[in-house]
């Protein structure tokens, strides 16, 4: 697939994440794909649902392996508005998620509180080697778009 096509995904995880912080929720978003074929979206519902796990990556496999009834996500890339955190990223490979793409990483996220770095710290693992492929990508969007109070574009 080309990158201009990861990218117009991507942007989708993006819009996700923005129309949830509208709404009220926490600034994530992802969607599932196989071979460009969008499977399943999903936004953080923590606040809205008070459930720790409810992050947008965990909401989208959710959808996307009822969807297939199947929990394989073998042949799936994870398009995600934020790097994932230890929990996301451990269920994707479990699932056998093929790759996954976001727009910001935790630096980006650092400033307004919402960078995962910490608990990857607290559960010794490092950011890098990936378990599996992580790809950044620019979708034109800054994380004061997405994350502050810089008007979305």
């Amino acid at each position: 697939m080309q990158e201009q096509e990861h990218i117009r995904l991507l942007r989708h995880a993006v819009q996700l994440a923005h129309d949830n912080r509208l709404r009220g929720g926490r600034p994530f978003g992802a969607l599932l794909a196989r071979e460009g074929q969008i499977l399943s979206t999903g936004v953080n519902e923590i606040v809205q649902s008070h459930d720790p796990s409810a992050h947008a990556e965990m909401q989208a496999l959710r959808a996307g392996t009822r969807a297939q009834a199947n929990p394989s996500l073998a042949g799936c890339t994870i398009y995600a508005s934020g790097h994932p955190c230890p929990m996301c990223l451990a269920a994707l490979v479990m699932a056998g998620a093929e790759q996954v793409f976001f727009a910001f990483d935790n630096a980006d996220a650092q400033p307004y509180g919402l960078s995962s770095e910490g608990a990857y710290q607290r559960l010794r693992m490092p950011l890098q080697p990936p378990p599996l492929p992580l790809t950044r990508l620019d979708t034109g969007i800054t994380a004061a778009q997405l994350y502050g109070n810089v008007p979305w574009a």
